[in-house]
C-alpha cells in the first residue's frame, strides 16, 4: 500500500499467512493500475500474476492452504514411523484442537476468560499474570512484585505490550477494588479471553473423543464439511461412507447462549463438562451487549496430498489443509514428544 500510495482498505486478502514463511497468495486491489503493478518494487515481494476479477477478496474466501515444511535434524530411524503416522492422519483425520496461540503469550487466556465469564474477581486477580513471561526479564520482575503483594510496582514493571494486565493491576493497586479491576478490561478483550475459555472446553471434549475421532455414535451432531451445518445422528452405520470420504465428521460444541448440544452419550459428556466447570450457557451473554451464540466445530479436519521426503538429515513434509486448520497440529502428530509444540501442552490437550 505504501509503495503504491494507496490506503490499506483498497486491498483484500482471503487469509493471513505465516510471518516466517515464503508464502504465495492472491491479493485483490480495487481499480488497480496494471502497468503500475507490473513495475511494483517491494523488497521481499514478487508479483507472479495479474488478472481482473469483479469482486474483492475477503477473509474466508479460500478453500485451504498448501504447506511445504522442512523439519531439520531428524533421526533417520524415525522417518518410517512418521510416514505411518501421516498415513493414519490421511485416513482418520487430524484432531482439530485449538492451538497454543489461541491461549495467549502467557498461556493463561482461558483462565482469565473463565474468571470474566463467572465474574470471579478473586480468580481474575490470581491468574491475570499466569506463571511466567517466557524469559522476559521485565515480566519476571513484575511477577515477583505481584507475588509479594506489590501490585502497583508490578503494573509499572510490566512491559508495554501487556496493556490489559497493566490496566488491571493499576486499578487494583490504586483502589484495592477487585471488582473495579475486573471491569477495567475492555469489551473486545473480554471477548478474546472468553473465546480462549471456549476453546479450552472444546479441547477438553476432544481429548475424550480421540478414540472415536473417525466414528459417529447415536446422538452425535454430525458436521457437514461443505457448509458447516449439523444434523442429529440416529443411524450411525448409515453414515459410514460419508465419514470415510470426510463429507461428515463428529462435532463438539464451542459453547454459547444458543449453541446446540448433542443428545445420547455425546450430549451427556457435553453437559457433564459444563456441570464440572460450574458454567451455565447464559453466562456467555456478556456485559455491554457482548455475547457468544455458540457453534459446532468438527472434532477432526482432513489432510490431503500428503508427502514426506528425506533430504539428508532433514525431512520435507507437504500437505493441504482446509481453511482455519493448524499445520502445527500436523507437525505435533508427526514429531510426537520431540515436537516444539506438543498436544499435552495445549490447555485440555494431550498427545495423540
Amino acid at each position: 500500500a505504501r509503495a503504491l500510495r494507496l490506503p490499506e482498505e483498497a486491498f483484500g486478502y482471503a487469509g493471513l499467512k505465516d510471518r516466517h514463511a515464503v508464502a504465495t497468495q492472491w491479493l485483490s486491489l480495487e481499480y488497480g493500475d496494471v502497468p503500475l503493478l507490473e513495475k511494483l518494487s517491494v523488497e521481499g515481494v514478487e508479483v507472479l500474476e495479474i488478472t481482473r476479477h469483479p469482486h474483492k477478496l475477503r477473509v474466508g474466501h479460500l478453500a485451504g492452504n498448501r504447506f511445504g515444511i522442512r523439519i531439520r535434524g531428524v533421526d533417520p530411524a524415525r522417518i518410517a514411523s512418521a510416514r505411518r503416522i501421516l498415513a493414519v492422519l490421511e485416513h482418520r483425520g487430524v484432531p482439530n484442537y485449538y492451538d497454543r496461540q489461541r491461549f495467549g503469550i502467557l498461556g493463561n487466556s482461558h483462565l482469565v476468560g473463565r474468571a470474566l465469564l463467572t465474574r470471579d474477581a478473586d480468580l481474575l486477580a490470581t491468574c491475570i499474570l499466569g506463571e511466567g513471561g517466557g524469559g522476559n526479564e521485565r515480566f519476571d520482575e513484575a511477577l515477583a512484585h505481584y507475588r509479594r503483594g506489590e501490585v502497583t510496582a508490578a503494573a509499572e514493571a510490566l512491559p508495554g505490550m501487556f496493556t490489559v494486565e497493566k490496566r488491571h493491576l493499576s486499578v487494583l493497586g490504586r483502589t484495592g477494588d477487585r471488582e473495579a479491576a475486573l471491569r477495567s478490561i475492555p469489551g473486545q478483550r473480554r471477548r478474546f479471553f472468553v473465546s480462549a475459555y471456549q476453546s479450552y472446553l472444546f479441547n477438553r471434549l476432544l481429548v475424550d473423543r480421540l478414540a472415536t475421532l473417525d466414528r459417529l455414535v447415536p446422538g452425535d451432531l454430525a458436521y457437514l464439511h461443505r457448509n458447516g451445518r449439523v444434523f442429529v445422528v440416529e443411524d450411525a452405520a448409515a453414515e459410514a461412507e460419508r465419514l470415510r470420504t470426510f463429507e461428515v465428521s463428529p462435532s463438539g460444541p464451542v459453547y454459547g447462549t444458543q449453541g446446540l448440544l448433542a443428545s445420547g452419550a455425546p450430549g451427556e459428556a457435553e453437559r457433564r463438562l459444563l456441570a464440572e466447570e460450574g458454567i451455565d450457557l447464559e453466562l456467555f451473554r456478556l456485559p455491554g451487549g457482548l455475547r457468544s451464540r455458540g457453534v459446532r466445530r468438527p472434532y477432526r479436519f482432513p489432510i490431503s496430498a500428503a508427502t514426506l521426503e528425506a533430504c539428508g538429515t532433514d525431512v520435507r513434509v507437504g500437505f493441504t489443509l482446509p481453511k482455519g486448520s493448524y499445520a502445527t497440529l500436523v507437525l505435533a502428530e508427526l514429531t510426537k514428544a520431540e515436537a516444539p509444540l506438543r498436544l499435552m501442552d495445549l490447555p485440555g490437550g494431550r498427545p495423540g
